[in-house]
């Protein structure tokens, strides 16, 4: 942890766009390269011809790397994603294509997000110049509650989101809307859930999802889950507790008044991740380190690099930690963190 400088400002935000099969991603994937606002993205997806902008391909840069008419890179993954991203920021280096500032990389249907999001951080090459600026998930209205009740993909691909867009509202009823919205909602109360129809969505609704500096300030609150100002009456998220469309997935949130060492905390994260590390879906907070404000996030058992902020985004000091779990009791976590400062202090 670095305090003295800006980790985070370098890292190129990368964007994970999941959802089910059918969901949309392909439609809206077609819309956002021909945007203009991106001439500086790289959109990684499984096949180029896919999205249909073959005719707006103006060069190939190399056998998976197109450049679009608006300045758009195009990059199809054709052996691996780590391979895939090392070679965009290798030619991006070399000059071999533009420069780009931020990536965009498509799921398949059937995926489970979380290894995507611990490559990003489990890496070191691409640690050291990408960060996960937040997982985008679409979920069709007509479909999404089948298939949250019988795909665990689809639960988790919202488990995992910042942000979730219900699809195909126009051709579904309001009933099957709002229904869908509670469920996801239950599932993920941290995350914001728009409507989105025909892909029409501005490449800006993706991004800025993520923590983007160790400066704190609103959008650090944002990112953790707790509204901006004037968004709630005391700055505090209270977290649904409306029970979930998958019984076993639970949202819990804890509060810690007591500051912790950083050894404490992180031997009860690894003692938790080793005794329940797939069950732990995410994990995402603010933790008080003798006084100072340090970032964690996780999914399962790989965690993102500890971000030490240049000060406390708001008064409240208390470390506060969301973890989406399966099958895991909130007094379960609570015992082991309370055993484990109590053993080091």
């Amino acid at each position: 942890m670095d305090g003295g400088r800006d980790l985070l400002a370098g890292r190129i935000p990368v964007t994970l766009l999941t959802g089910f099969l059918g969901a949309g991603k392909t439609t809206l994937l077609a819309k956002l390269v021909r945007h203009p606002d991106m001439k500086r993205v790289a959109v990684v997806i499984n096949e180029v011809g896919e999205i249909g902008i073959d005719h707006d391909i103006v060069a190939t840069a190399s056998e998976n790397i197109s450049l679009l008419a608006n300045g758009c890179i195009c990059c199809s993954v054709r052996t691996d994603l780590q391979d895939t991203l090392r070679e965009l920021f290798g030619q991006r280096r070399a000059g071999a294509i533009a420069d780009f500032d931020r990536v965009v990389i498509e799921t398949t249907g059937l995926a489970d997000p979380a290894p995507v999001v611990q490559t990003l951080s489990s890496d070191t090459m691409l640690a050291t110049h990408y960060r996960l600026d937040g997982v985008v998930t679409l979920v069709d209205a007509v479909n999404g509650a089948t298939q949250l009740a019988q795909q665990p993909e689809a639960v988790k691909q919202i488990a995992l989101a910042d942000r979730v867009f219900i699809t195909k509202s126009d051709i579904a009823s309001a009933a099957q809307v709002e229904a869908l919205r509670s469920a996801v909602e239950s599932l993920n109360p941290g995350a914001r859930v728009s409507l989105l129809v025909n892909g029409e969505i501005a490449p800006g609704e993706l991004t800025n999802l993520g923590l983007a500096s160790t400066r704190a300030g609103a959008q650090t609150l944002s990112f953790l889950g707790e509204p901006l100002q004037g968004e709630g009456g005391q700055g505090e998220r209270s977290l649904r507790r409306t029970p979930p469309h998958d019984p076993a997935i639970r949202t819990l949130s804890l509060r810690f008044e007591r500051p912790f060492t950083w050894n404490a905390f992180s031997a009860a994260m690894e003692l938790l991740t080793t005794l329940r590390g797939p069950d732990l879906l995410r994990v995402k907070g603010i933790v008080n380190v003798e006084g100072k404000p340090v970032v964690v996030q996780g999914v399962q058992h790989v965690f993102h690099e500890p971000v030490e902020l240049d000060r406390w985004p708001s008064a409240d000091t208390d470390t506060r930690l969301v973890f989406i779990t399966r099958r895991i009791e909130e007094r379960t976590i609570r015992n082991l963190f309370d055993a484990v400062a109590a053993a080091a202090s």
